[in-house]
């Protein structure tokens, strides 16, 4: 690396400006700041960077004294994703519950208000939302976080979301492309692969990203997944076919694309973050996302040093990390410029729970009866996906406590787990909470077991509601974020 009076070579400070790593802890680690003041022109923040949200002020405040421009990414969803709130679990239902609703103002009007918060806390730039479709009903990654199976209808609330978001001043990016839906691999773990013919996946994968890129979306996350019919020798995020081909010529795409995170197996286990970097970037994608686990000044010079090598030996050309680097200044221009017009006004502050409200499909049995006193709420809980995480709480319980004073709680799993929670019950009324019942054998079987002995029982699906409808009140809440849980226990509680 060359360094003449304190500034860092053009190359090197081009390969910095394409990177979105992530830190450890709530305040900014000194080589952090260092990578700023070299280049670096984006950071992407996580569960563990935040405590509140003054804290989080605090950090993105401190991170501007340093670079005023810089981007300050995060993965916020709403529903079952959720950074602001992970230690609490989310003011706003997911993409399933709004999709559910199927009310594109009430959308847009949640994705503002998600965004003025976002905003407050200085957050410029939003990983959301997914535009994948949820084909697959199996999908282990997507589910929830999508707003449904139907194209139109995904397509409509994506174009709802990317414009409330972005009125807020803060950028959408919509993900993730050209689709995961149709999926029974988690990227996280492994290659997923797509075996969908091209007609098909203009009708359905791609028609949310048209609808995303005419409500003028300012970034587009790429999918670690193969598929054949657009490339079948490299993953989406690595291929010039689907990235500039597609994204760029075909659906004329001009803004900023940004990796999925390279240290997923997808794409670590087979080419390397260093070498899947260098590959994305000569296929057209402008930011490289890491820092979900690999989350250190290590890191970001693995990935600095391998963007340059390819540079001076010609594997990269020097105009295309440069054309990369300035679609990411450009980003954070125009984020600077949207948040000064947007305002800091108040929004409807209880929008996500009026939302989850409406998101709630209730079935009730004939002679059904609400619980006449505290019940027990039998949880059973499945593996949580990397990308939901396990920190983030979830279920009924604890709003129903405050309904119900006396409730308590136990979580099961696996073979057992129905008769488990009935003698854990004790004759108390039940309250069963499952998560996509469909996609696991074992909670069917302690349902089961459960409206056998008890037919009283009642049922709370909190992920995909594909499986019946079954129990004395059957809620189907379309994702598990608090209001969601809180919509429920208002309904268990025969408030609503």
């Amino acid at each position: 690396m060359t360094t003449i009076a304190g500034t860092t070579d053009t190359v090197t400070r081009d390969a910095l400006a394409v990177l979105q790593p992530g830190f450890p802890g709530t305040t900014a680690p000194d080589w952090l700041l260092r990578r700023l003041d070299e280049g670096l022109a984006s950071v992407g923040l996580f569960g563990r960077n935040v405590a509140s949200p003054g804290q989080l002020a605090a950090l993105t405040a401190r991170l501007r004294a340093e670079r005023d421009d810089v981007l300050v990414a995060v993965d916020e969803e709403g529903g079952d994703v959720t950074r602001l709130e992970v230690r609490t679990g989310s003011s706003f239902p997911g993409n399933h519950a709004l999709g559910a609703v199927d009310d594109v103002d009430l959308t847009r009007e949640v994705a503002h208000e998600l965004g003025r918060r976002l905003a407050e806390c200085g957050v410029n730039f939003n990983w959301a939302p997914s535009a994948d479709v949820n084909s697959d009903p199996g999908n282990p990654v997507i589910g929830v976080r999508s707003f449904g199976a139907d194209p139109g209808l995904v397509a409509r609330h994506t174009a709802a979301y990317v414009s409330g978001l972005q009125a807020a001043g803060v950028a959408a990016c919509a993900k993730h492309f050209p689709g995961h839906g149709d999926t029974a691999v988690d990227s996280h773990l492994a290659l997923p692969r797509i075996d969908a013919p091209r007609p098909l996946l203009d009708a359905r994968e791609l028609a949310p990203f048209h609808a995303g890129i005419a409500a003028g979306a300012k970034a587009v996350m790429s999918a670690h997944i193969l598929v054949p019919a657009l490339d079948p020798h490299h993953p989406a995020t690595l291929s010039p076919a689907v990235l500039t081909g597609l994204l760029r010529e075909e659906l004329g795409y001009d803004g900023l694309i940004v990796t999925d995170g390279m240290e997923m197996q997808a794409i670590a286990g087979t080419y390397g973050i260093e070498r899947g970097s260098v590959l994305a970037i000569a296929a057209g994608a402008d930011a490289i996302c890491v820092g979900g686990g690999l989350a250190d000044d290590e890191t970001v010079r693995r990935l600095r040093d391998a963007l340059v090598a390819a540079v001076r030996s010609g594997e990269l050309s020097e105009e295309r990390l440069a054309d990369a680097a300035a679609r990411v200044r450009n980003l954070a221009a125009w984020t600077a410029s949207a948040q000064r017009s947007a305002g800091r006004g108040g929004g409807t502050s209880d929008i996500g729970l009026v939302a989850a409200r409406r998101a709630l499909a209730v079935t009730r049995a004939p002679g059904y009866e609400p619980p006449s006193a505290a019940p027990f709420v039998a949880a059973f809980t499945p593996v949580a996906n990397i990308a939901v995480g396990d920190e983030t709480p979830w279920g009924v319980a604890a709003e129903l406590a405050g309904l119900l004073p006396g409730t308590e709680t136990a979580s099961f799993t696996g073979e057992g787990a129905g008769a488990a929670a009935l003698a854990a019950a004790d004759g108390r009324r039940v309250v069963a909470v499952v998560r996509d019942e469909h996609r696991h054998p074992w909670m069917g079987a302690a349902l089961d077991t459960l409206l056998a002995a008890r037919p009283d029982t009642i049922v709370v699906e909190m992920g995909v509601p594909q499986a019946p409808a079954r129990g004395a009140l059957h809620l189907a809440t379309h994702g598990a974020a608090r209001v969601c849980g809180r919509a429920a226990a208002e309904a268990v509680a025969g408030a609503v």
